[in-house]
């Protein structure tokens, strides 16, 4: 086994990770300032795996005897559009099923099927995410900005609901 070709690879996918968790916190704190709950949520969630991927791969890289390294790959993009932050979100996911599928298979030639199962495993989170980006994608499509004036207008009736709430509580 070549454990530090497999650490190469696995500080690699960390920056990746880390990046990604840097770009969907901004697009959750965007989406939540535009009242879209609903991509606000997706994006803080996806966030979220991320950070449990970057945890995935650590414990493997200190496994190995390596040295994790947590510099992001790329900075954050300032995108204020929601159909671009899909867009970007749906690439992201791309790239990195294509490079973990290939970094599953350098593992498999370098005797790791540790490593390559980590990576394969990866493949299929990052696959999920990929689908409900391009569906949220679609939906943008099909709908327009009606689909994100729904969700606006549906921040608003839960806000209100919580207004009236404290409004009667207090009485």
């Amino acid at each position: 086994m070549n454990k530090e070709k497999s650490i190469e690879l696995l500080n690699r996918a960390v920056a990746d990770e880390m990046a990604a968790v840097n770009q969907y916190m901004y697009f959750h704190f965007r989406c939540d300032d535009y009242g879209y709950d609903l991509l606000s949520n997706l994006f803080k969630r996806t966030a979220i795996h991320e950070m449990m991927h970057v945890e995935n791969l650590a414990e493997r890289i200190l496994f190995l005897k390596g040295e994790v390294e947590m510099t992001p790959s790329a900075p954050v993009e300032k995108i204020h559009d929601v159909k671009q932050m899909l867009a970007k979100a749906a690439e992201m996911e791309t790239g990195s099923v294509r490079d973990y599928n290939a970094w599953a298979n350098e593992c498999a030639a370098n005797a790791d099927s540790v490593t390559k199962k980590v990576f394969e495993a990866l493949v299929a989170e990052e696959e999920v995410h990929l689908d409900q980006y391009e569906t949220e994608l679609d939906n943008l499509d099909k709908f327009g900005n009606n689909y994100l004036a729904l969700q606006s207008i549906e921040r608003s009736k839960v806000v209100m609901a919580q207004m009236n709430a404290t409004a009667t509580s207090g009485e």
